[in-house]
């Protein structure tokens, strides 16, 4: 194979660098799929990595990108043909791995999944890691005995690609959703994907006191910190509260008492790290009961492969809304 483009990220001595190059795939990690890119999606972690303002990765050179989807060029797993349209998201691309960002990935067969029929390369990007990351929030938490009758979940960091994709899901599901986000000016398009209320960071009384009044069925939290801490103090009893993200802060202070005195559950959700067998049900589902009903909304921004780097500060910087998907190949 001829060499293709890739956007690879090098650290100088602590100094992170990142552009466009010609590789091979003998320069690439190893991997027993080769994956002919059609698309790819930004994410926090992307723009951290790509950017050098937050550690994700954990070797230098790696081409960049936690997510790709497309078709497979060449298998040696007995699990993929040549032909069979997939999906990589996590699975430490861009962390020890090299990425989704270039015409031609190769991983892993643990790390690929079939898609289902009804999901397109683009719509598996426009969830990627975001949606698939909030599905298992969705899915760990029904498993622990969350239902809609138990009463509404709130949303935070809510404007977000797990937080879109999050309320997209659980309104779907019949469940009552309160959208918590910093953005005054998202109402319109919170409540667009089935948010029924809208709280604003600003001004929001996190109280003091072990437990506060119960007012939340669960949450699937994206912040971390005093929020997090909150979270645990005002939801129901045997409500779940699903941790997925630390874009405030990485600290929780709070007390046993939410824990032992009204039962709620704190579910760590980690996407990288799943099985095979959970990355496949966890599709599935994406492509049946948990399938998003908004992704022409979600996806509010696709840029070519070339446009990539000009879209990280945003994500940085917290002005994102939404989900990007990166073309690379295009549907193939």
């Amino acid at each position: 194979m001829k060499s293709f483009k890739a956007y690879r990220i090098h650290s100088d001595d602590g100094n992170i660098r990142a552009g466009y190059e010609n590789v091979t795939l003998e320069d690439l990690t190893d991997g027993d799929v080769v994956i002919r890119a059609a698309y790819s999606d930004v994410n926090y972690k992307d723009a951290l990595a790509a950017t050098g303002k937050g550690k994700i990765l954990k070797r230098y050179p790696l081409v960049g990108g936690i997510d790709v989807s497309g078709i497979v060029e060449e298998s040696h797993n007995n699990r993929f043909q040549p032909g069979d349209k997939v999906a990589v998201c996590g699975c430490d691309l861009s962390e020890t791995r090299d990425g989704g960002y270039a015409e031609f990935v190769r991983v892993p067969a643990d790390c690929a999944v079939k898609l289902p029929d009804n999901i397109s390369l683009f719509e598996a990007m426009a969830i990627g890691t975001a949606g698939f990351t909030a599905a298992l929030a969705v899915d760990r938490m029904e498993q622990n005995g969350q239902t809609p009758e138990h009463g509404p979940i709130v949303v935070t960091g809510a404007t977000g690609g797990v937080g879109s994709v999050a309320i997209d899901i659980l309104s779907g599901c019949g469940y009552e959703v309160v959208a918590l986000t910093g953005k005054a000016e998202s109402e319109d398009y919170l409540k667009s994907l089935g948010a029924t209320t809208i709280l604003l960071r600003e001004g929001l009384d996190l109280g003091k006191r072990p437990m506060e009044r119960a007012e939340w069925g669960g949450a699937i939290d994206n912040l971390g910190g005093e929020v997090l801490t909150w979270l645990t103090r005002t939801t129901k009893p045997f409500g779940n509260i699903a941790a997925i993200g630390l874009a405030a802060s990485w600290e929780l202070n709070t007390t046993v008492m939410p824990f032992i005195l009204r039962g709620v559950s704190l579910l760590g959700i980690n996407s990288v790290i799943c099985s095979p067998s959970m990355r496949q049900q966890g599709w599935e589902r994406l492509g049946s009961d948990l399938r998003p009903r908004h992704l022409e909304q979600i996806v509010t921004r696709k840029v070519a492969f070339d446009a990539l780097p000009g879209v990280f500060d945003d994500f940085v910087e917290g002005k994102n809304t939404g989900r990007t998907v990166v073309t690379i190949g295009g549907e193939i």
